[in-house]
């Protein structure tokens, strides 16, 4: 149990613990948008990981990072790297549909993708 605990301490563990978050709710707002809305799966992914980056932002610059740098150039980076990150959802997103049964199969795959990718970018460059 101890080494759970010390493993969320970790800048690792916090930044699951944020990702963990922002993904539910993003899977939240596509189960929303795709069961309620006309639109095409594709839009009600890529909207819902745009509207999730907000929350994933600030949890990950005050409680993963620990940033110190000022809001402006932080959140140009942030931006940069969500842009980066929801062409890579997008475009995993899109062709696991192809081939997968359901929109949050597809989901999933596009979310495992961009994992590491976004993990890389926000701690190497983002909040610094």
């Amino acid at each position: 149990m101890s080494q759970l605990k010390s493993g969320l301490q970790t800048r690792f563990g916090r930044f699951l613990i944020v990702g963990g978050t922002a993904t539910a709710l993003q899977y939240i707002l596509l189960i929303v948008l795709a069961e309620v809305t006309p639109l095409p799966h594709l839009y009600c992914s890529a909207l819902s990981y745009a509207l999730s980056a907000i929350f994933n932002y600030l949890a990950n610059y005050y409680f993963t990072f620990e940033a110190t740098g000022d809001h402006s150039s932080t959140s140009a980076r942030f931006a940069i790297t969500t842009a980066i990150g929801l062409g890579i959802n997008t475009l995993v997103f899109y062709l696991a549909n192809l081939i997968l049964p359901h929109y949050i199969l597809s989901q999933i795959m596009a979310t495992g993708v961009t994992l590491v990718s976004n993990y890389l970018l926000h701690k190497y460059w983002t909040y610094r």
